[in-house]
């Protein structure tokens, strides 16, 4: 008799192993990339909006921050519920569809080239579309065993008050993480405008490092017999350029060989409204420099506006008493940032630049960046910026 039950009691044994295994790996991979967006709610919800101009869903465009901390918040219950065992058939069900949709996303980026970073663990740890595809189906792998033996999990606490209470902290903390990065900005900041870093360094290449390599390829044609070819550009300089039998057809077309060191800032541009540059003129400014970013101002809410005029009124009080300069980045054009100033008689000077750079800048519309010789001191969102008399004590006294 004891012959007959070994090998299922193996079977069993080996089942329990590979799902426990993948209860652990899937329940942490999911709770710590939803918890690292639940970081940056409105970085992943940019991320979300490429999404949505490739599939034409940009009606979903205003919501996408919120959609954001939803998605994000359900990873993280969906990864607290499995390694607790809460709830398995839907915790199962969930991962599931969840996982098919994630995979499909990436692999139409990947094969299309549509979207060149999931923004699976945000600006954290980026990740190539071919790469987050293949985390995905490793991620399907371990949920499809999870699926398959999800009667064999056992939750860790019976049903009763305690458990409800947990459920209760799972989801409020989930959610509530999000929601309170959206309006206190993140808690870690990764990205490169982040407080204490010096913005002009961070826009050149470092002595000593080299940034991407390129190689041109052109398409050369013989003169006499129609013969084409095409040559890299060593092998062009090489002497055939020299060679009067051999033109040179269309332009050339060029491939990265080797990736180098990437500047944190490349893209940075700010201008007046006649276009000329005046990036060096704001970020290396030796007094205090407020700068105030809001990527579209045609786009601020009533409570957005509310909030800009408490922020420039406080300017304002400031500048009367200290010696200091404010300013507005927008991405909106030059008659919209005009048509606000005049509504609201702002004492921040317009200029514009790129929404890219601004939406990197502060997570935040509007959002104040306090710079002093191209570093940033410090960062508010239009919900923490401080009083005159905060301010006065914390920086302008001292």
């Amino acid at each position: 008799m004891e012959t007959n039950f070994t090998p299922t009691r193996k079977k069993t044994q080996t089942a329990d192993i590979l799902l426990n295994i993948s209860r652990i790996f899937v329940g942490i991979l999911f709770i710590f990339s939803g918890l690292i967006k639940a970081n940056d709610p409105m970085g992943f919800g940019y991320k979300l909006q490429e999404y949505f101009h490739v599939f034409k869903m940009d009606f979903l465009n205003d919501y996408s921050t919120w959609l954001a901390v939803i998605i994000c918040g359900l990873e993280i219950i969906l990864g607290a519920f499995l390694l607790l065992g809460f709830y398995r058939r839907k915790v199962a069900w969930g991962l599931l569809l969840l996982i098919i949709f994630f995979t499909f996303l990436t692999f139409y980026s990947a094969f299309f080239e549509v979207v060149t970073s999931c923004g699976c663990f945000g600006d954290a740890i980026p990740l190539t579309p071919w790469q987050s595809f293949i985390k995905d189906l490793v991620l399907l792998a371990f949920i499809l065993i999870i699926f398959k033996y999800k009667d064999h999990i056992q939750p860790i606490m019976a049903k009763g008050t305690g458990r409800g209470f947990v459920t209760f902290m799972v989801f409020l903390i989930s959610f509530g993480i999000g929601i309170y990065t959206v309006f206190f900005l993140p808690f870690i900041d990764f990205l490169p405008y982040k407080e204490g870093h010096h913005i002009p360094s961070l826009r050149v290449l470092p002595e000593g490092e080299e940034g991407d390599v390129y190689e041109f390829i052109y398409t050369i044609k013989h003169t006499s017999t129609g013969e084409t070819k095409d040559v890299t550009d060593k092998e062009y300089m090489g002497g055939i350029w020299e060679d009067e039998n051999w033109e040179v057809i269309g332009e050339p077309s060029s491939h990265l060989v080797k990736k180098g060191y990437q500047i944190p800032i490349p893209d940075l541009f700010i201008s007046d409204a006649e276009g000329n540059d005046m990036t060096d003129e704001i970020i290396t400014n030796p007094y205090y420099n407020f700068v105030v970013v809001s990527t579209y101002v045609d786009k601020l809410s009533t409570a957005d506006i509310i909030a800009l005029d408490r922020i420039n009124t406080t300017i304002r009080d400031l500048s009367s008493d200290y010696n200091l300069r404010a300013v507005l980045l927008t991405a909106s054009s030059s008659d919209i940032a005009n048509r606000l100033n005049e509504e609201m008689d702002l004492v921040l000077e317009a200029f514009y630049a790129d929404a890219v750079p601004l939406k990197s800048m502060v997570r935040s519309n509007p959002g104040v960046l306090l710079m002093q010789n191209g570093v940033v001191i410090k960062k508010w969102s239009k919900v923490t910026f401080p009083s005159k008399e905060e301010l006065e004590e914390a920086y302008l006294q001292k």
